[in-house]
């Protein structure tokens, strides 16, 4: 009874320090026993404990180890891109690819037509520009001909009327030449009787003063 009322009167520090030497009398084996229970698992990816990947001080990729796993997975990467590219990027390249030519095959025969079209509208053009010429040429050769026949006849007929007014004018002159004769027959006459009679003193009679000047104007 003593000593239960000596322990229940005991500080909790003195009985922590009554607890301490038990715990510190550890073994080797129990403190390997308290260690986590993941400490000796082995990698499921690697194939190494997960102390030694830690500790081994190695670059993951060139760690001679893990070059199984490696290789797998750069086979598995490899054929799902291969999948990837095969299955939708190739495919929907070569649609892009394939409607652009098509595109680009219709551009271009749409260029040939219009290209063609145009050829035809310049042949029509200049065909059309050489028929306008060559009628006009003709219309311009017609003009002249007709010009040159309608100054013909104009000429033709200012000649025949200077002709006929030549004509009248020399029917005129000679009328005017044959009334300047008779008047000078008679002017001689009528002078000649004025100049007997002054110089002789005496009458000459009309018949003789005529005869004397028929005979003088045929000398």
């Amino acid at each position: 009874m003593s000593v239960t009322a000596a322990s229940a009167e005991s500080t909790p520090f003195e009985v922590a320090q009554a607890e301490t030497p038990a715990t510190s009398h550890e073994t080797p084996a129990d403190a390997h026993a308290a260690q986590p229970a993941g400490a000796g698992e082995v990698h499921t990816e690697t194939g190494v404990a997960h102390g030694e990947e830690a500790g081994s001080g190695v670059f993951p990729p060139f760690d001679q180890t893990t070059f199984a796993s490696q290789l797998l997975w750069l086979a598995i990467t490899f054929g799902l891109f291969y999948l990837l590219m095969s299955k939708v990027v190739i495919p929907r390249i070569g649609g892009i690819l394939e409607t652009r030519h098509d595109r680009i095959a219709q551009d271009l025969d749409e260029a040939s037509r219009l290209k063609a079209e145009a050829d035809a509208a310049i042949a029509s053009y200049e065909q059309d520009l050489a028929s306008a010429r060559a009628k006009g040429n003709a219309i311009a050769s017609t003009a002249r001909e007709e010009a040159k026949a309608k100054a013909d006849a104009e000429r033709a007929k200012i000649e025949a009327s200077l002709q006929d007014k030549i004509a009248g004018a020399e029917t005129r002159i000679a009328e005017i030449k044959a009334k300047a004769l008779a008047d000078v027959g008679s002017i001689a006459e009528e002078t000649t009787a004025a100049v007997v009679e002054q110089l002789v003193g005496a009458k000459v009679t009309k018949a003789e003063i005529a005869s004397a000047v028929k005979s003088a104007a045929g000398e």
